[in-house]
């Protein structure tokens, strides 16, 4: 029993930095906006037909210069609609739905779709508060990592009277 309360604290120290490894391996996505800078760590693992489209639209430029179409304060910010009118998208089709059992809260990033869920495209969105309603019924592909001050500050409205653009887009390891 010693010898297991010895150790433990070497495992659970080991378990936590599995962890933050784990995160900090995640691939991110960068998003200039015209108000800062937002680091995203994808999820692969959780969705990884939507990472793969965000990241395919990403490296294609798709995202450079669309505007946060939606944001509502204390709820969340979307864009991704080369439209700006939340009925666009990227023309590469829908994607099933990938619901996990991550909840919707302050940083997390989820897909927009239709009443259909398995109508994601290209449009997504960054919750700036906790949302339940929405758990289990939108796809998780993400976490914002750095920049959720940036999230906070976009032009509030649907659309915003003067938009925040994501000016460019890009996969961390494609180095910006």
């Amino acid at each position: 029993m010693r010898k297991f309360l010895t150790l433990l604290p070497l495992l659970f120290g080991a378990i936590l930095m599995s962890r933050t490894s784990t995160a900090d391996a995640a691939p991110r996505l960068v998003i200039e906006t015209s108000k800062g800078r937002i680091v995203i760590a994808m999820m692969p693992d959780v969705a990884p037909e939507h990472v793969a489209r965000i990241s395919e639209l990403a490296k294609e430029g798709f995202y450079d210069g669309i505007i946060f179409h939606r944001v509502i304060p204390g709820f969340m910010a979307q864009t991704g609609d080369p439209t700006g009118t939340g009925r666009g998208g990227s023309g590469k089709g829908k994607l099933p739905a990938e619901f996990s059992d991550i909840p919707f809260e302050r940083g997390v990033v989820g897909m927009a779709r239709t009443s259909d869920p398995n109508s994601a495209d290209s449009q997504f969105f960054i919750m700036t508060a906790a949302a339940p309603h929405l758990n289990g019924q939108y796809t998780v592909w993400g976490r914002v990592v750095e920049g959720m001050e940036v999230v906070d500050a976009l032009a509030p409205g649907e659309p915003p009277a003067r938009p925040d653009r994501m000016i460019r887009v890009y996969l961390e390891e494609d180095g910006g």
